[in-house]
């Protein structure tokens, strides 16, 4: 995922171990104090630094990323809420005085969004409208913008204060999970004996 991945190992067979690791620190960001060239020192999101006072904040990003990953592959096993989910997600949703229509686990378009957003590297550093671009390199800006808000209107994904980086909640993890299971191991295997 980039210079950064997350390794899951089996210990001894009785321990899962799941870390995440780097090779370029400057792709995590982080409030600090940036010193411009002229003018007073201001606090702003920059990329992190290679120092060893990096160190700290770097092991929060990780182990936040650890976190978000292990929330996610748990929703593998026990689909009972991601059923309860799925309902929820597939509802038509009213914000601003308009109307936001809820996702089809069965429609080809949603189904593609939810298996870019299922990807590791989200859980590793968030999503962006130019990450979602490059896979929907038919749509245009605006168009992922709305698609970014329905979704975070569905409970989906959450924006992070101050950024225009994305997390998937819990709700999306449970609800992505258990939609694309459902449509990979019963509604293809149909379609394959029509």
């Amino acid at each position: 995922m980039g210079a950064s991945s997350i390794k899951m190992y089996d210990k001894f067979g009785i321990i899962l171990r799941i870390k995440t690791t780097t090779n370029n620190v400057s792709e995590f960001k982080h409030p600090r104090v940036v010193y411009p060239r002229l003018g007073e020192p201001v606090v702003k999101t920059a990329p992190l630094q290679k120092t060893i006072y990096s160190l700290t904040v770097l092991a929060n990003l990780l182990r936040a990323s650890n976190r978000r990953y292990l929330e996610f592959i748990s929703t593998f096993d026990d689909q009972s809420q991601g059923v309860k989910h799925l309902e929820k997600v597939s509802q038509t949703v009213k914000a601003d005085k308009r109307s936001y229509k809820g996702f089809n686990f069965f429609s080809d378009n949603d189904c593609s969004l939810f298996a870019v957003l299922s990807r590791g590297e989200y859980n590793i550093n968030g999503l962006r409208n130019k990450s979602l671009k490059k896979f929907f390199p038919d749509k245009s800006g605006g168009e992922i913008s709305r698609i970014l808000k329905r979704l975070n209107l569905h409970g989906i994904i959450r924006k992070v204060r101050k950024t225009y980086k994305y997390y998937l909640t819990r709700l999306g993890k449970a609800a992505i999970a258990t939609g694309l299971i459902i449509r990979t191991s019963v509604v293809i295997p149909k379609r394959a004996h029509v």
